[in-house]
Parts: C-alpha cells; structure tokens; sequence
C-alpha cells in the first residue's frame, strides 16, 4: 500500500483514467463493429466521420498507438469505397 498521500492521490486518479480509456476505447471498438457491418454508402460516409474523429483523439491520449489509428481509417475507407 502507498505510503505517501501524493501516492495515493495517483492510485485514484490512475484508475479514473484507466476506466475512462477503457469505455472510450471499447465504444470507438463497436463504432468500427458498426461501421463494418453498414452496407449503405450514405450512412457510412457519416458515421466514418464520427469513427475516424474517436479514433484521432484515442491516438491523441495514446490509448491506442497512431499508427492503429491511420491502419483502420484506411481500410474503413477502402470498405466504404468498395460499396
């Protein structure tokens, strides 16, 4: 256990940005699940505006790594233009 109070004020604040990551990364997840299974062109284009805006900020905290995030907007982009 911490010993100290700064310690322990990171202990909290580390688990309240792990849950929040953990909840922003499993909805930008099934954002993408979503996206996948849409076969109109018309609503894909907008909902991959939203997609690809979540996963910028997920890069942006480093939730998940840049180069993630440019690898699925490039094959959402590849999908939606093959409808």
């Amino acid at each position: 256990m911490a010993n100290h109070k700064s310690a322990l004020k990171r202990i909290r604040s580390n688990e309240a940005k792990r849950l929040r990551n953990k909840y922003q990364h499993k909805s930008t997840r099934n954002a993408v699940r979503r996206l996948r299974d849409i076969t109109n062109k018309e609503e894909a284009t907008v909902l991959f505006k939203e997609v690809s805006s979540m996963l910028d900020k997920l890069a942006k905290n480093n939730v998940i790594h840049q180069k993630k995030s440019s690898n699925l907007k490039s094959g959402l982009q590849v999908k939606i233009n093959a409808l």
